[in-house]
């Protein structure tokens, strides 16, 4: 692997122009400079200061159990997505799909499988204040990031959209106030992968500053198609960020984002270690064992994805209050082309998909929090999103030289109101209280018509149908509990939580009748046990968070057969329970 890093010094204003050649030849300019005297190194570990409370506080401040990445880390060991940042973090899982549309996370194993549009996930994410409402939204490199929040437990009582489970709370790095940059360039010797990002930013002018940030990357992939000599299972990364902050005087803040990111996977159609005599036969010349690593396709397995979206956050003081709007739109586009049979083509037997998703989200947030210090501090929130997705999958079936073919337009609407706060009773200087609500009401409807070949079932495709329905429902969700300061060092808590997640409708390519009935709200019952500790002049952390939380009409798959195809189907599940402990100790030697 090579990696190189250029920054733009932040010693002195320069134009655009100027800055990009400063880059190409920063290196050898900062060659010739006196080299600094080195500074002591810190042995006690930096406060890490998160928003998990929707107010700036440390980590070991926030009656919460959450850990928090940081973004110099996440560029120092090369991650650049949700997907990445799983192994760092405890009880937090991913979970990829045949498509991006198709992946979720899950949090103390608690997550939604579905490919419906038609639910909402368990785990929100909220980038920048903004929550997605579809998890592959999330899939695509994420730039300039300053750190990501794992919140474990409900959260609906102070983030926008509701979070049975949790929330994954992405934040950018915020504009310097001197012009500063970087070209950064990696290249990873093993199936060819470069990545390049470019980024600039600093004050504009008295009220006004600014940055931008550029990605491309490619990977060729390392799994080889036999068909055509391809190398298959690698990408293409290509998008931009830009972000300005308005300050006309001391008491307001206008922030506006605007992203776009457009990416396309190459799949392998699934690299078989083992098979029957008879079908490694048509594979021929792959030889399936442990060790393989090609394929045999004669179709273009891959995913294609386009997100991007625009924001403007207004932070405005009145007095010792601040008033918070998020406005944002956010558009995904996601084709996915897949070979269901891995194999060339044959006369007798072959399987082709293609599905595209067309999601559409505007949302609204109001927040009003009070000041510091004083014996209730509140944050109350108003919450609107209407979201829009449309989706096409084709299919095509031969089964024993008869080809069948079936198509599904379908479409849902889902508006989602709230309102929700949540207060700390400051009773000592050590003890306080915390009380939260969440009201959220949701509209749901779908469409789903199929046109089919075959009257009857054939393999992977049902007969010709059409059904819509619509469900509305109200849902409560809150948190309280107390917290205790013991010392300066140690802090404890025990909290309730309810949970609340919407209905839903199972929405697919081979939805049947029994599949039109809304799936009934899940909610969730969490309780937790808390400490959070420092030792050694700060130089050791350790939290520990004892949890236990029932879930009711949980919403999730189970195996069934379709059209002699195995499937997963939504339904409600019944009850489910998770239990644990979490010990996240983190530390730093003291210097040599």
């Amino acid at each position: 692997m090579h990696k190189s890093r250029t920054p733009f010094p932040a010693t002195q204003r320069r134009p655009l122009a100027a800055a990009i050649l400063l880059a190409a030849f920063g290196q050898a300019a900062h060659a010739a400079e006196p080299a600094e005297a080195a500074a002591p190194q810190a042995t006690a570990l930096g406060a890490v200061t998160v928003t998990a409370t929707r107010r700036e506080a440390t980590l070991q401040e926030v009656p919460v159990a959450v850990s928090v990445i940081d973004g110099e880390q996440l560029e120092r060991d090369n991650r650049n997505n949700v997907a990445s940042i799983v192994q760092q973090v405890p009880t937090l899982n991913y979970r990829a799909g045949a498509s991006n549309k198709d992946t979720s996370l899950f949090i103390r194993g608690v997550g939604t499988i579905s490919t419906s549009p038609g639910v909402e996930p368990t785990v929100a994410t909220v980038v920048d204040g903004v929550v997605f409402g579809r998890p592959g939204q999330s899939t695509l490199d994420l730039l300039d990031l300053e750190r990501i929040e794992v919140l474990r437990g409900p959260q609906g009582t102070l983030f926008g959209k509701n979070a049975s489970a949790g929330v994954l709370n992405v934040v950018s790095k915020a504009i310097p106030e001197q012009t500063q940059g970087y070209v950064d360039y990696s290249h990873f010797g093993g199936g060819d992968e470069n990545r390049l990002r470019f980024g600039i930013g600093g004050r504009l002018s008295e009220q006004l500053k600014g940055s931008l940030s550029t990605l491309w990357g490619d990977y060729d992939g390392n799994v080889e198609n036999v068909a055509n000599g391809h190398d298959v299972n690698g990408y293409e990364r290509k998008g931009a960020r830009g972000k300005l902050e308005f300050e006309p005087n001391e008491g307001v803040r206008l922030t506006l984002i605007a992203d776009y990111m457009k990416g396309e996977d190459t799949l392998p159609s699934g690299v078989i270690t083992s098979a029957s005599a008879a079908f490694a036969s048509q594979l021929r010349p792959v030889t399936p064992s442990a060790h393989n690593r090609d394929i045999n396709s004669d179709f273009k397995t891959h995913v294609e994805d386009e997100n991007q979206g625009l924001s403007a956050q207004l932070d405005w003081q009145l007095g010792d209050y601040t008033l918070t709007s998020i406005s944002a739109w956010r558009g995904w586009d996601n084709t996915q082309y897949q070979d269901g049979d891995r194999r060339a083509l044959l006369p007798v037997t072959a399987s082709h998909d293609k599905g595209t998703v067309d999601y559409d989200q505007y949302s609204q947030e109001f927040r009003l929090t009070s000041p510091k210090g004083q014996f209730n501090e509140y944050v109350l929130g108003a919450f609107y999103m209407h979201g829009t997705s449309n989706e096409t999958y084709q299919r095509l079936s031969v089964n024993g030289g008869v080809a069948n073919s079936g198509r599904a337009d379908y479409s849902t609407t889902n508006d989602s109101v709230a309102l929700f706060g949540e207060n700390t009773f400051n009773f000592t200087d050590d003890f306080r209280a915390i009380f939260g609500l969440r009201w959220t009401h949701d509209d749901l409807e779908y469409d789903h018509r199929r046109v089919s070949t075959s009257a009857t079932a054939v393999t992977g495709i049902q007969p010709s149908t059409a059904s819509s329905g619509s469900v509305d429902e109200d849902g409560w969700s809150g948190r309280t509990g107390l917290q205790y300061d013991f010392n300066d060092n140690l802090t404890g808590y025990v909290t309730y939580s309810r949970g609340y997640k919407g209905p839903a409708y199972n929405v697919f390519f081979n939805m049947q009748p029994r599949d039109t009935e809304a799936l009934k709200p899940e909610t969730s019952d969490a309780y937790e046990i808390g400490l959070k500790s420092t030792a050694l002049d700060n130089r050791l952390t350790a939290n520990l968070a004892v949890f236990h939380t029932d879930y009711d009409n949980y919403q999730a798959n189970f195996f069934d057969t379709v059209a002699n195809q195995v499937v997963t189907r939504l339904v409600n599940a019944g009850k489910v329970k998770t239990q644990g402990v979490g010990w996240m100790p983190a530390s730093r030697p003291p210097r040599a």
